[in-house]
């Protein structure tokens, strides 16, 4: 996951994120010590990044079901290969803050290519309140 140009972890993705069409590549930045909170730094574009977490810690039953043509969209072989990871939309507060649990981002752990899914037929939200799942 790592490119020549960049000591970060490199992540590409196989299709645009929504509304971030031109960027494909981003850096996957730890924020914390435990691993649970992450940055995805833009690549291509100065000052462009989303904040994301690896959803077990705050959401332990979260365990969605992805496609197959994503799947293999990915080259995943076995669960193990993927990291998922949930888009945060920081409020003013904690309080304030959501996790998209609707469309998380799936990463091959090994090579980098990811792409973010949007999970059909299930009643994860779009929107899930950080507080709630801390206070959990």
């Amino acid at each position: 996951m790592t490119s020549p140009t960049s000591p970060l972890p490199e992540v590409r993705f196989v299709a645009p994120l929504p509304g971030l069409e031109e960027l494909t590549r981003f850096a996957l930045v730890r924020l914390d010590e435990t691993g649970t909170l992450f940055s995805l730094q833009s690549l291509e574009a100065e000052g462009v990044r989303l904040v994301v977490l690896a959803p077990g810690a705050l959401f332990p039953s979260y365990a969605p079901e992805v496609e197959e043509d994503d799947v293999d969209g990915l080259g995943l072989e076995s669960a193990e290969d993927a990291l998922l990871l949930v888009v945060v939309t920081p409020g003013r507060s904690l309080a304030d803050s959501t996790a998209n649990l609707m469309a998380p981002i799936v990463v091959h752990a090994t090579s980098g290519r990811a792409a973010q899914v949007v999970l059909a037929g299930t009643d994860h939200p779009l929107r899930a309140p950080l507080l709630e799942a801390v206070a959990a």
